[in-house]
């Protein structure tokens, strides 16, 4: 038995907020999860430290799907994004642990790797289409063979994914009240079918483009949509209509042949159980850090296996160095993988998260250090303190609140 004697919650802005558990074993191995819930850290740092931290001492840090059950069917009250991110921050932690007292990368622990390498899309975006344009040939320099686009609409004064002033990687939480933003459907339709054929126009096809929607668009909105893009052969579109509405789907489906993704909001596989079974997804795009962890994470996508769905995983920067490398660890041993978001993490992150991934020709891979890879730094964690950041909030033209 290798026991677990500790258990703490770590919160730090190493450039934005992060909240990270370490566990202890009684022979002083350490594990890392990532238990970063954006907008909403504090309710996970407090419910880790006061209802879950207390329970891990004394228990076998080997016996992890034993935890899992204990920690998801012992607290009633289940799912939920809080109470699975805690869960995913365990269970990571654990499989760390376990990989560090075997000598051995998680991936080997998970059957091996499936792959060479994790292939990866990063995110281009501009104010508008020709400074998108730049982003694109930036990233296609630098070996990507995905990339997702993004450009600010005309007549509207801000759009999601556009780098703020300042920025050099997109971030969207700011400020210590969100941000109201306006939304107007109509100008975003007429545009995004041109600066996607802008896209294809410069680079040609020989390269996957992605394209994320955010949940704005109604079903028929999204079919129209899709039914518009397929002559640029898209990768996919991500999160048409919100997420919620699986049913929504099957409207989209009978549209447009343009793939479909989502998934980044989904805790449990029953939140995206009939969206695969139905196959009314192409991409499911659940995280290791919002979905339980490796161990819940390997049911989804087993799952989606059996119908034919790919794996497409959040990566973007609201989640940890440590979540970014448990996910390339399921990604490289998973038969069904599809692509991994990699939108990567600014400084002074390096000084808090000390990595082993690497990044080559496209494709990221996750090292062979024991367990997971990725250490913490602790002295540098409390340099720096919390630092309340929201995302925004969108309104029609109206002033009626509008989806993200």
């Amino acid at each position: 038995m290798t026991k677990i004697v500790g258990a703490e919650v770590l919160v730090t802005a190493p450039g934005r907020n992060y909240v990270t558990l370490k566990v202890t074993t009684d022979e002083g191995v350490v594990g890392w999860g990532d238990a970063t819930l954006n907008g909403r850290e504090l309710a996970v740092a407090a419910y880790l430290r006061d209802h879950v931290c207390p329970l891990l001492i004394g228990r076998d840090a080997h016996r992890i799907e034993d935890v899992w059950q204990y920690l998801y069917k012992g607290a009633y009250w289940r799912r939920g994004p809080v109470t699975m991110t805690a869960i995913a921050a365990v269970d990571v932690a654990l499989w760390d642990i376990k990989g560090k007292i075997a000598g051995l990368p998680v991936y080997q622990l998970l059957g091996g790797a499936a792959r060479d390498g994790v292939m990866v899309y990063g995110h281009a975006s501009g104010r508008d289409v020709p400074e998108m344009l730049d982003d694109v040939a930036r990233y296609l320099d630098e070996g990507y063979l995905a990339v997702r686009a993004q450009s600010g609409v005309p007549g509207l004064d801000k759009t999601y994914g556009i780098p703020h002033e300042g920025q050099t990687v997109y971030e969207p939480a700011a400020g210590a009240r969100p941000q109201e933003d306006l939304w107007d459907t109509a100008p975003y339709l007429r545009f995004a079918p041109e600066m996607l054929g802008a896209v294809r126009e410069r680079f040609g096809f020989g390269f996957h483009l992605l394209h994320d929607v955010h949940h704005r668009l109604t079903p028929i909105e999204a079919g129209r949509l899709g039914k518009d893009l397929e002559p640029h052969r898209m990768f996919w579109i991500e999160d048409p209509t919100p997420a919620e509405d699986q049913e929504a789907f099957r409207t989209i489906r009978q549209h447009t042949t343009t793939p479909l993704a989502v998934g980044e909001v989904f805790n449990s596989i029953w939140d995206c159980q009939h969206l695969i079974t139905e196959r009314l997804i192409d991409y499911v795009r659940t995280s290791v850090s919002h979905a339980g962890g490796i161990t819940h994470l390997r049911r989804i996508f087993a799952l989606a296996d059996l119908y034919g769905v790919r794996s497409g995983s959040h990566g973007a920067g609201d989640l940890s160095p440590v979540s970014l490398a448990a996910a390339l660890h399921v990604d490289l041993s998973v038969p069904n993988f599809g692509i991994q978001e990699y939108m990567g993490h600014a400084d002074p992150a390096g000084e808090v998260f000390r990595t082993s991934y690497t990044f080559k020709g496209g494709y990221l891979h996750p090292g062979d250090l024991p367990g997971l890879g990725v250490e913490v730094d602790e002295e540098a964690a409390a340099k720096f303190p919390y630092d309340p950041k929201y995302l925004p909030v969108n309104r029609r033209r109206d002033g009626s609140v509008h989806d993200w």
